[in-house]
């Protein structure tokens, strides 16, 4: 699974950085030359679609989504891994039904074989992106599932932006007290 991490880190990272050199070339080429990329703004479409539906696997991943979860927090271990574990077989329903509704979507977009309105590709192409992403987020959600179950994870791994804050600003403090302490 290290391969696809890296590769899922890797293809997230080239779809910004393309989505970003093409807007600043259009940027430039609008305001210095006079001139447009017709089909630069469909492209950076396409490509925030890919970040999206490949990043929210991501973040499911590396626990970066946020949630609701001071009702799970008061309960007790066994009563928050179970909880955990029904919320990640929900999440796995609905990427399932998502996936599917994906898949359905992209093959009809295949079948009918309309062209993308600026990018000569057909449009099948861009939204396989769908499925694509819905079958990895499966896969994250059924890997969050079984560490709940398995108790290697107490909970959904949600960002906890509280506390994430109240550590920034012990940070904060701690480097200003060493600013401090060194003068």
């Amino acid at each position: 699974m290290a391969w696809l991490h890296r590769f899922e880190e890797w293809l997230l990272a080239t779809l910004l950085a393309v989505m970003t050199m093409v807007t600043f070339s259009q940027v430039i080429a609008r305001y210095v030359f006079n001139y447009s990329f017709v089909w630069a703004l469909e492209l950076v479409t396409f490509l925030f679609a890919w970040q999206i539906f490949l990043g929210m696997a991501y973040g499911v991943r590396v626990g970066s989504h946020i949630g609701v979860d001071a009702l799970v927090k008061s309960l007790g271990p066994r009563a928050a891994q179970v909880c955990a574990a029904l919320g990640a077989a929900l999440c796995i329903v609905y990427s399932v039904i998502l996936f599917v509704g994906g898949w359905q979507y992209t093959h009809k977009m295949y079948s009918i074989g309309i062209l993308a309105q600026d990018i000569p590709i057909e449009q099948w192409i861009p939204r396989v992106v769908l499925p694509l992403g819905f079958g990895i987020l499966i896969l994250r959600f059924s890997q969050l599932f079984y560490r709940v179950v398995t108790g290697k994870e107490r909970g959904l791994h949600l960002a906890d932006e509280a506390a994430e804050a109240l550590k920034l600003k012990a940070d904060e403090g701690a480097a200003d007290g060493e600013k401090k302490a060194a003068r």
